[in-house]
C-alpha cells in the first residue's frame, strides 16, 4: 500500500458530505468531526448550538496515487453550494458553513487556484463563500456520526438530502468510483 494523504472539507451537515467521499477510490477513510472553533474537545449538542466556532466536517484520508486532492476539490465542490454563507439546504449556522482546511501549503495552494478557476469560468450564479483556513486542531465526533447514513439509510433526513449528492457523484465521476473489488 502507498503512502496515504489527509484533507478536510466542511460543507453543510458532515452525514452529507461523508457519503459522496465514500464513494471514491482510493478513499480509505472518511471520519465526522469538528474543526474551526474555540472550544476544546466539543460535543454535537455543543456544535449545534452554534456557539463554539466549529464546523461539522469531514476528514478523508486518502491514497493519492489512486486519487489526487483535485479530484476531491471536485467532488467537494459537486456535492454542496459554496455560495450559501454558513448554511447548506435546510441547516443553518457557522457549523454548516464551506470550507476547506487545509495541512499543508500545497493544499491551500490547490485550494486557492481551485477557488479562483471556479470563480472566472462562472461556475456559480453568486460568489463563493467557501473559507479556506489551516487545520488547527480535529475532533472526532461521536460514534454514532461515524457512517451514519451508511447505518441509518432509511432516516427521513438522510433520505431526502444524500441520495442526489450520490447520484452526482456517481455520475459525474463514475472512473473514480470503488468497485466492490476495491
Amino acid at each position: 500500500m502507498s503512502e496515504t494523504a489527509t484533507a478536510t472539507f466542511a460543507g453543510g451537515c458532515f452525514w452529507c458530505i461523508e457519503a459522496p467521499f465514500e464513494e471514491l477510490r482510493g478513499v480509505h477513510e472518511v471520519v465526522s468531526g469538528y474543526t474551526g472553533g474555540h472550544v476544546e474537545n466539543p460535543t454535537y449538542e455543543q456544535v449545534c448550538s452554534g456557539n463554539t466556532g466549529h464546523a461539522e466536517a469531514v476528514r478523508v484520508t486518502y491514497d493519492p496515487d489512486e486519487v489526487t486532492y483535485g479530484d476531491l476539490l471536485e467532488v467537494f465542490f459537486t456535492v454542496h453550494d459554496p455560495t450559501q454563507l454558513n448554511r447548506q439546504g435546510p441547516d443553518v449556522g457557522s457549523q454548516y458553513r464551506s470550507a476547506i482546511f487545509y495541512h499543508d501549503g500545497e493544499q491551500r495552494r490547490q485550494a486557492e487556484a481551485f477557488v479562483e478557476e471556479l470563480e472566472s469560468s462562472g461556475a456559480y450564479d453568486d460568489g463563493i463563500v467557501t473559507e479556506i483556513a489551516p487545520l488547527e486542531e480535529w475532533y472526532e465526533a461521536e460514534a454514532y456520526h461515524q457512517n451514519y447514513f451508511e447505518k441509518n439509510p432509511n432516516q427521513a433526513y438522510c433520505r431526502m438530502h444524500i441520495p442526489p449528492k450520490l447520484e452526482k457523484v456517481r455520475e459525474k465521476f463514475a472512473d473514480k468510483l470503488a468497485t466492490a473489488d476495491d
